[in-house]
């Protein structure tokens, strides 16, 4: 007898019993669901909330991967073992095993801790309360590795996952009824209970080595965190007396540090046109996005260039950097992609869409400029849009209403 038939077996021996949810997630988990409809019109189609998730999860795969190498590269780096790589995206001094073997020793520690914790605790639930554990959390588990720094300790994290899934969703009644997107619950969780570990310059490169027998702590500032605190520049020239010069390159391509799966915009675009391109992203949340930051980003490039604010300011780093390089540092453009786009907490109508998206790009802008000491601000901003969604879309349902009633008036009239 082969698994699937012995997972069957169980399946049917526990069927209406008090584990049968457990038992019914691991067998679908394996294998396709082999309950079939008997009676009535139904409406097939290919996709379901599964395949929806896989393909999330594939386009999130690359950042990943990259992740882990970037991870490896930035330790080296740091240690002074090799140079900064010179050849794009493909130079042999990133792409090596030696770097992907210290990445993956860092985050895949990180995904096990994510899925075991949050599926348990969705395991849990569907126990307690008699429903079938839902696939919701497939995605969210891939989403949190990749927005923590590297050396984010497990306990905190697995902390975390536990108050995102049960405060950021469970409370609401599970997938499609919550508010807030749940991995950026977790992030803000991290964030507030935990700041030093989530900004600033303490865990952004990994690790600690031996140095003549002594553990020597390697650390390095996001570029973000760089930039905002004047330490840093983004640009193809000399480093003018800055700490560090970052080239527009590396910004790009992502070789430079950060959380796991944010630096590289250029894997992180092609992620957003598979959303797309699958109906699985909504491409005007992501263009509004964008436009809304572009716009903010010019709003504060004017206030420089007009003398308002000068060079002393502390926020005067991140207002004079060019308005489209925002999207290139931080995690503003994986926000954007990623998770501003959840189907769930997101708005439902077209024009809410753009309202919900542009509002989204604005305020990251704002937050990132105005907070020097904790600059990524796109998760405060789209958690806060997740709560003015449902706000956004009865405005606009209203809106279109009280239109047809203007119609239907003058029609009658």
């Amino acid at each position: 007898m082969g698994l699937k038939e012995k997972l069957h077996k169980l399946k049917l021996k526990y069927k209406g019993k008090k584990m049968a949810p457990a038992f019914n997630a691991l067998h679908t988990f394996l294998y396709l669901p082999n309950e079939i409809t008997h009676s009535g019109s139904h409406v097939r189609a290919a996709d379901d909330l599964k395949r929806t998730m896989n393909t999330v999860i594939m386009s999130l795969v690359p950042c990943l991967i990259f992740g882990m190498f970037n991870a490896g590269y930035q330790h080296h780096l740091a240690l002074g073992e090799i140079q900064a790589v010179s050849g794009g995206f493909f130079s042999p001094e990133f792409w090596t095993l030696d770097n992907f073997m210290v990445g993956l020793w860092e985050v895949l520690p990180l995904v096990i801790v994510s899925y075991g914790v949050g599926l348990a605790v969705e395991f849990v639930f569907a126990v307690i309360k008699g429903h079938e554990v839902e696939e919701g959390y497939l995605v969210t588990g891939m989403l949190v590795p990749l927005i923590v720094p590297v050396d984010t300790p497990l306990w905190m994290l697995a902390v975390a996952v536990v108050f995102g899934v049960v405060i950021g969703k469970e409370v609401f009644g599970g997938t499609g009824m919550n508010i807030l997107n749940p991995a950026l619950t977790i992030r803000a969780f991290l964030f507030f209970a935990y700041p030093t570990w989530m900004s600033g310059d303490k865990v952004w490169v990994h690790g600690a080595v031996e140095r003549a027998g002594t553990p020597d702590a390697i650390s390095g500032e996001t570029i973000l965190g760089g930039l905002a605190q004047g330490k840093a520049i983004l640009a193809d020239t000399a480093s003018q007396g800055k700490e560090v010069a970052y080239s527009l390159a590396d910004a790009f391509y992502g070789f430079i540090p950060g959380s796991v799966g944010e630096t590289s915009a250029v894997l992180i675009l092609l992620g957003a046109l598979l959303l797309i391109f699958s109906k699985i992203g909504s491409w005007r949340i992501m263009l509004s996005a964008v436009l809304g930051a572009l716009v903010m980003g010019l709003i504060f490039n004017g206030v420089t260039s007009a003398g308002w604010i000068t060079d002393s300011s502390k926020f005067y780093a991140l207002m004079n950097l060019e308005f489209w390089q925002h999207l290139i540092v931080g995690g503003i453009a994986f926000g954007i992609v990623f998770m501003a786009t959840d189907p769930v907490t997101a708005s439902q109508t077209n024009k809410g869409k753009w309202i919900y998206g542009f509002l989204i790009g604005l305020i990251s802008i704002l937050i990132r400029v105005f907070n020097p000491a904790y600059p990524e601000g796109v998760f405060l901003a789209i958690l806060l849009m997740n709560v003015f969604a449902p706000t956004i879309d009865h405005y606009v349902v209203q809106g279109n209403v009280k239109k047809r009633m203007k119609r239907l008036k003058l029609k009658t009239a």
